[in-house]
């Protein structure tokens, strides 16, 4: 993968076991002297780059933070003071703004881990754009991650427009109209939960196909199998996350 000169972590790994050095020391040096109970095991995980492998580990993270169990790595001061020279984060993830919804504590990662990217209701716009930009073309992540999240309030603000509201003041109007797409595109009626939870699901699945459409450089290294895009939906109750 392209990491603009600087050797990475998994390039790292691969130098120490070609010159037959151990592995596991880097990989608890690179940690701070303070390693999960995971980096007692003689051989450490690999590090994933493929999408498929880093989808695998986002989700064991998201299970450990569901099931109360995180580990929170990364977090000690020589593993922040080893991330000076450069950064090699797994994934990129675009995710709302709402508060609770903080993607390396959702997926149990830590510093250097994400490259994250937030705006209420996932909206995209230039800035947006352009920072998933550069994670895909100079920091070269494996899979871009849009992820909503149950109750938004942008998109039920959205959904009250749709249903007749007075459209918001300000530029959250802007917001409004940026998810009114994806909102019209899901049949109305039935249970209000249910019909927000659908509108949700849509706004995410559409910022990731308007990622792959809108944007050159990400559909090139989609088109390429270099980067892969998915959507998926944060569960506020259960604190899972469900790729759509």
């Amino acid at each position: 993968m392209i990491d603009g000169g600087l050797l990475s972590r998994r390039e790292t790994l691969g130098l120490l076991g070609a010159l037959g050095l151990s592995a596991t020391v880097f990989a608890s040096c690179s940690r701070g002297g303070e390693p999960e109970a995971a980096d007692a095991a003689a051989t450490p995980s690999p590090v994933p780059t493929s999408p498929d492998d880093v989808w695998a580990v986002l989700a064991a993270g998201n299970e450990r933070f569901a099931t109360g169990t995180p580990r929170h790595p990364h977090e000690d001061t020589a593993y922040r003071e080893s991330l000076v020279a450069g950064q090699h984060p797994i994934a990129c993830v675009l995710s709302c703004a709402d508060s609770r919804v903080a993607p390396e504590l959702v997926f149990d990662q830590g510093l250097g881990d994400l490259f994250t990217v937030r705006s209420a209701g996932e909206v995209l716009d230039d800035a947006v754009v352009g920072s998933i930009e550069y994670a895909v073309e100079h920091v070269a992540v494996a899979l871009v991650v849009v992820l909503g999240h149950a109750g938004c309030g942008a998109v039920q603000a959205t959904v009250d427009v749709v249903r007749g509201a007075p459209a918001p003041g300000g530029s959250i109007a802007a917001l409004v109209r940026a998810i009114e797409p994806a909102v019209r595109e899901v049949p109305a009626g039935g249970d209000d939960t249910a019909y927000l939870a659908d509108c949700v699901a849509a706004q995410a699945r559409h910022a990731a196909a308007a990622l792959t459409t809108a944007s050159p450089i990400v559909h090139e290294a989609v088109a390429a199998g270099r980067t892969a895009v998915v959507a998926g939906v944060y569960d506020l109750e259960s604190g899972r996350v469900s790729q759509l």
